[in-house]
């Protein structure tokens, strides 16, 4: 579905903004999982993070592909910044994080193949280069000062706004890295049931997912710093919407929360610059000082929206954004979790229950605990549960829901085998993280070295059990 106004065209209302919203409903037979990854790049020889430039950098490695495999090329200004072909892209996040951006497909056995394709070309250019990618929450060895940045203008803006608004904001933007999934909706009921449920859910998300237990070459006291790290990045755009959970919650309250919420930066004539921390209302209304009497475009407000970042965000689509980035089978854990749970109103409904009562409090308490009790994490007033027993009880409502949508493969495997690494986690209550953690106080001898290769990522291959 496309926006009716010409996305230059100056909006004066707040109907058109709320109306792209809804525009994202579409019928249960069209719904389709979207699926994102970022990983981190290091030379082989010595680990160190990859530049942009140089013969081994960031730029020769989005060329090569582009040439080889026939992607075609973002560019800004003289730099190549991203690939793109047939509705997936690969792009780079502030740090030389590379991200893909998979295609919107049906299921997670076409994710599997996305994916492993693109691990495929990647690695075939790596080896020209001698250089890996690793799939972690965060940088686990290099220091800040040692990250390279990538040429983007919306990261340089970025840069300069976001550390007066979080102490943690330029960790989050060169130092962490995740896996996301994108989930649709068929109206705007059906939007409310899954952002709440979604919303509710994402501390067992970073729980399960949370891989992320080093910085600067040691234990970070964190099993996801990546999940501690959005709790200082910037409050007016990240973390809990408290509306969400409240009376009225639909396309319109999320478009007011939106149009209140600072710009990060206005983008005209292929130029970023300072918004100067001004709501978009204020745009909405002419009253942009750096640009009076000047009215936004649709352009405008899909950049805005995508400059927020709540646990769950909201485009024409679902943003599912707990979770750590990790391995291969995890990649695909994902969006089989959320496509088990969301796409079955029967596994909607029960999966609510488990979570509905809990108070304002109490899931503020559960989301500030999941970063660093993981799986541990107690669920107060619920007699002494916990996040690991929650996860048993979510983890089978998304199987048998996946098992009863009965989407196969060529060997006759259904999605809930993409679940098995969750359920691995869940059933021995160690975490990816504490996985690591006892690696490096026992195998690796106190260094994180040995994590670059045991972690690098591969393909991935599912197999029914």
């Amino acid at each position: 579905m496309t926006d009716a106004l010409d996305p230059h065209q100056p909006i004066e209302s707040i109907e058109p903004l709320i109306e792209h919203l809804q525009q994202g409903c579409k019928p249960v037979e069209q719904f389709r999982i979207g699926t994102e990854h970022e990983k981190f790049g290091f030379r082989k020889k010595d680990l160190a993070p990859i530049p942009y430039e140089g013969c081994y950098g960031i730029r020769v490695l989005l060329e090569v592909m582009a040439t080889r495999f026939e992607w075609e090329p973002i560019k800004e200004a003289d730099n190549i910044i991203g690939l793109i072909k047939d509705g997936a892209s690969v792009t780079l996040e502030p740090g030389g994080q590379l991200e893909l951006s998979g295609a919107p497909l049906a299921t997670i056995h076409e994710t599997q193949d996305e994916i492993n394709e693109h691990l495929r070309q990647l690695g075939e250019v790596c080896r020209d280069l001698d250089i890996a990618f690793l799939g972690m929450g965060a940088q686990p060895k290099w220091s800040f000062k040692s990250i390279p940045w990538m040429p983007k203008g919306r990261y340089r803006v970025m840069r300069e706004y976001l550390p007066a608004k979080g102490k943690l904001s330029l960790d989050m933007m060169a130092r962490t890295a995740t896996v996301q999934a994108n989930m649709d909706f068929s109206s705007e009921a059906d939007m409310v049931d899954k952002y709440r449920l979604s919303l509710a859910l994402q501390p067992l998300v970073t729980a399960l997912f949370a891989n992320s237990p080093f910085l600067d070459g040691e234990p970070n006291g964190f099993l996801s710093y990546r999940g501690e790290v959005w709790r200082h990045t910037d409050p007016d755009r990240c973390g809990v919407p408290p509306f969400v959970f409240e009376e009225g919650f639909g396309f319109a309250r999320y478009a007011e929360y939106a149009l209140d919420t600072p710009m990060l930066f206005l983008y005209r004539d292929g130029e970023y610059s300072h918004a100067d921390g001004i709501p978009f209302r204020a745009f909405l209304e002419g009253k942009h000082p750096k640009l009076p009497g000047v009215r936004p475009t649709m352009e405008d407000w899909k950049t805005h929206l995508s400059t927020l970042f709540p646990d769950v965000r909201l485009k024409q689509y679902l943003e599912m954004r707990g979770a750590d980035s990790g391995n291969s089978a995890n990649l695909c854990a994902l969006p089989a979790l959320f496509k088990g749970l969301l796409h079955d109103e029967a596994a909607m409904r029960a999966a609510w229950k488990r979570v509905a009562h809990w108070s304002w409090e109490e899931r503020l308490q559960v989301a500030t605990q999941a970063p660093k009790l993981g799986l541990n994490t107690p669920i107060s007033g619920t007699n002494k549960e916990t996040l690991q027993d929650l996860a048993l009880s979510i983890l089978e409502i998304a199987r048998q829901s996946l098992m009863k949508q009965a989407q196969r493969n060529a060997n006759g495997c259904d999605e809930s085998v993409f679940l098995t690494p969750l359920f691995d986690v869940a059933s021995s209550g160690e975490t990816p993280a504490e996985r690591l953690l006892n690696a490096y106080h026992n195998r690796w001898n106190q260094s994180v070295d040995p994590l670059f290769r045991e972690e690098e990522v591969d393909s991935f291959y599912a197999e029914c059990g």
